[in-house]
């Protein structure tokens, strides 16, 4: 990833790319936190899949998880870090930038 500020294209994020990083990161960008099971069922995933994708975005220090006790149930809630925030950010400039070229 590489900053438009320095003179150089915003480049694709390989962590966010996958469909379903992308979309975990647009809806966290959307709101301040999201819960776990909120986050499922708006992307029709499974617990397994969800969890999986989360994972690679806690690895690179994009998300945050919060657990907390809600109901009598453990709920685990998530939001980008403000460097998940930046790297999705970039990521978008790097789409939109395809999408602008001139096509040839």
């Amino acid at each position: 990833m590489t900053d438009a500020a320095d003179g150089t294209s915003p480049q694709l994020d390989g962590v966010i790319h996958p469909p379903h990083r992308l979309q975990i990161c647009a809806m966290l960008n959307a709101a301040r936190e999201v819960e776990f099971g909120t986050l499922r069922d708006h992307l029709g995933v499974s617990d397994s899949v969800l969890s999986k994708q989360v994972a690679h975005l806690v690895e690179a220090g994009y998300v945050a998880q919060r657990r907390a006790l809600k109901d009598s149930r453990h709920r685990v809630w998530l939001r980008l870090t403000a460097r998940g925030r930046s790297a999705y950010q970039q990521h978008l400039s790097a789409l939109r930038a395809i999408l602008d070229a001139p096509q040839q």
